[in-house]
């Protein structure tokens, strides 16, 4: 019989061990608004960067003082890691910004948080997150550029962060679960599928393979290291990593293990939602939380289509990662790790 040794002792009682009804709830713990002094002093520091140079993917957080705001980026570093894994900064006037201000901002208050990662094979470290007619069908397809449903998983990076420019005409809605919670919950009802997502599974890199790599991970779902539960998950690429000849076969039980795993995600006690307005910052800690968006309808007129920006951030004061991480990160090294990393990858910041 397998012994399994990096199982948690039990259940799991920490702040990012929320309920979605108690979120909703208490909106309070996790949305603030941005004070007219504060917004004044993001764009001043954004036109004092832009005055000395345009490239935006050289921000640091020296390059960009916050002496006010920063304070404050300093405590959702805390709450990020130690806390409830989540905040929405909301009050951001992008419809007075160019996407270049509006990017630069950004990738400041990112800069104060941690360092950017790429975010594809072709090296951007800010993201656009909209429909570009992508077939969601293809299993090379990454499904933020589709409108489809995404469903709950977590990205290659400590921290994901999101700038809403534009809201869709219908839908898209941001979900929020905590993998804890989930794990909680299968521990109660069923702690035999709760041990299996313990042990590595296939995940699809979906085309993005670096050098000599397989074009699959085997990453556990769910990770029990230094004394802290790690998620990584994303069951569409779980499913289509089945393509390839010498990946590891999903058996009944591991599908029904999943199964539950899903049904938990898509629970309404459990996740919440939002919808994010233009103007709103969301940064979201990956290894407590997932995150999903709900499909989409856009507007018919191509300027008013949904458009967000996104960041992958890695933080210093982190906590470690077991060393199968290496397969999707690279690193490891707590501050510098995360990303997606390929022959000739080079670092950019793409404003269209």
């Amino acid at each position: 019989m397998l012994t399994r040794v990096n199982l948690p002792p039990g259940r799991i009682d920490i702040p990012s061990a929320w309920r979605g009804e108690e979120m909703a709830a208490h909106p309070d713990r996790w949305l603030i608004h941005l004070k007219a002094g504060e917004i004044a002093e993001l764009e001043h520091a954004a036109q004092s960067y832009l005055a000395t140079t345009h490239e935006i993917g050289e921000i640091t957080q020296e390059k960009f003082p916050l002496p006010r705001f920063g304070v404050h980026l300093a405590k959702l570093r805390e709450k990020l890691i130690n806390g409830i894994g989540f905040e929405v900064i909301r009050g951001l006037p992008v419809e007075n910004y160019s996407q270049q201000v509006a990017a630069t901002i950004f990738c400041g208050v990112g800069a104060h948080l941690g360092s950017a990662r790429s975010q594809n094979a072709a090296g951007h470290i800010l993201g656009h997150v909209r429909d570009i007619g992508a077939d969601a069908i293809n299993p090379n397809t990454r499904i933020y550029q589709t409108s489809e449903r995404q469903t709950f998983h977590t990205d290659s990076s400590d921290v994901v962060g999101l700038l809403c420019i534009r809201e869709a005409m219908q839908g898209g809605e941001s979900l929020l679960v905590s993998t804890a919670a989930i794990y909680n919950e299968m521990l109660r009802r069923r702690p035999d599928l709760a041990a299996l997502m313990f042990d590595p599974i296939a995940t699809d890199r979906r085309g993005e393979v670096p050098e000599g790599q397989k074009p699959y991970m085997e990453i556990p779902v769910l990770n029990w290291h230094a004394g802290f539960l790690t998620g990584f998950y994303q069951r569409q690429y779980i499913d289509s990593a089945q393509r390839f000849a010498d990946a590891p076969r999903l058996t009944p039980d591991r599908v029904e293990a999943l199964d539950l795993f899903d049904t938990l995600a898509n629970d309404p006690l459990l996740h919440f939602g939002m919808q994010l307005q233009p103007g709103d910052m969301q940064f979201v800690y990956n290894h407590a939380l997932l995150h999903d968006r709900t499909a989409f309808r856009d507007w018919p007129d191509a300027r008013q289509k949904r458009h967000l920006l996104r960041l992958w951030l890695s933080m210093a004061g982190d906590r470690p990662l077991p060393d199968c991480f290496r397969q999707r990160y690279g690193s490891i090294e707590i501050g510098n790790r995360g990303g997606i990393i390929v022959r000739d990858t080079k670092l950019n910041v793409p404003l269209d």
